[in-house]
């Protein structure tokens, strides 16, 4: 009977595969870990500690005024513009704390009335802008006043119309960046400690042995891979919809185009494994190496709080990592509904990623 590559393939696949739900430490850090940080922050609420805060001046405010460059100078606050459809869609997705409206009153002890409205899908952000707003005013009043009259009277609006604006959560926030981090994970020290055991051990010299290519074993133990971590990537998807309400705004449609972007930067992470596995001399060297890509990644691409609360002399960094991309996509598709061909920017960065990745994998693996 003619040799089969793709049964040989097959076989040692399942084989890696019982090794892996067999590996403690390949459950731990690809599922365990990312599903405990879920859990923790799933149950914190629907503040996830975000201090950046995007707002839009309404049209025809009053922006001559003390208060408004008080609130323009803020660190924390960015203001926008975007016309009336653009706007609509930046509420819907939570891109924008809410529309701040200044009115200059005439005749009236109180200089100022101040409008703010913002929508369920803010709801991490308004109450923190809410309190920074009313500081500034505070701070205004006791500034310019003796007997402390209100510099501006402050009316807040929060429109319930949830039918149209859907509820933006902490895990909306922390659930992408989990997966992406198990994803990191996985392919980094799964493939590193595993090609470099089957080089050390002889295994691969045996394989040499038969008949199966090379191209077959190394796509046999990656498959294997992929499996695992789409399995995992249903599992956190699915719990985080189940019990904490993750938003899966289009369904399953969504759910599929999350498991694309997991294998993509599976992909590109399996890359970085092999070069370490071809760099490391000794299974203690691995560690060390495959925390000098995975540990910048875990703290530096947005993986529990937001890149844009960085110093900006650090936001350059976060925006090179393969990692931020990723996680960037999962939550655009996630939360605000965008398809594949709208994250197509952060899509073409991490296949430029893996072009370079597998250039330098390809120089510096060893099968022997």
């Amino acid at each position: 009977m003619k040799y089969s590559q793709l049964r040989a393939m097959l076989a040692i696949t399942r084989a890696s595969l019982r090794s892996i739900f067999r590996s403690p430490s390949a459950v731990v850090f690809s599922f365990v870990f990312p599903f405990v940080f879920i859990i923790v922050f799933g149950f914190i609420g629907s503040s996830n500690g975000l201090q950046s805060y995007k707002i839009v001046m309404a049209e025809g405010a009053d922006t001559t005024n003390e208060l408004y460059a008080a609130i323009k100078s803020s660190p924390n606050v960015k203001i926008l513009k975007y016309n009336a459809a653009d706007l609509k869609t930046a509420q819907q997705k939570g891109s924008v704390a809410g529309v701040l409206n200044i009115i200059k009153m005439v005749g009236t002890a109180t200089p100022f009335t101040v409008e703010f409205k913002s929508t369920t899908s803010s709801n991490d952000r308004w109450p923190q802008f809410k309190a920074l707003l009313e500081g500034k005013i505070n701070e205004l009043s006791n500034a310019k006043y003796q007997n402390r009259p209100a510099y501006a009277i402050f009316d807040f609006n929060v429109p319930r119309d949830v039918a149209v604006i859907r509820q933006y959560k902490t895990i909306d926030f922390i659930l992408p960046g989990q997966l992406g981090f198990s994803l990191l994970s996985a392919g980094v020290f799964g493939v590193a400690f595993t090609f470099f055991s089957l080089r050390n051990t002889l295994v691969l010299k045996r394989f040499f042995a038969t008949p199966i290519s090379k191209t077959h074993i190394i796509l046999g133990e990656g498959l294997s891979r992929v499996i695992f971590q789409m399995i995992t990537a249903i599992v956190i998807i699915g719990a985080g919809y189940l019990f904490f309400g993750f938003t899966l705004v289009n369904g399953w449609i969504t759910v599929l185009e999350m498991l694309f972007l997991s294998f993509l930067g599976l992909l590109i992470f399996m890359g970085f494994g092999f070069i370490i596995s071809g760099l490391a001399k000794s299974d203690s060297t691995i560690p060390p190496l495959a925390n000098l890509i995975t540990l910048p990644q875990f703290l530096l691409s947005g993986t529990f709080f937001s890149i844009e609360n960085f110093p900006k002399w650090l936001q350059p960094i976060s925006n090179a990592l393969p990692l931020t991309y990723l996680n960037k996509a999962m939550r655009s598709v996630a939360f605000e509904g965008l398809n594949l061909w709208d994250v197509k920017l952060e899509i073409g960065i991490l296949i430029l990623w893996g072009i370079i990745v597998y250039a330098i994998a390809v120089k510096a693996f060893k099968w022997e």
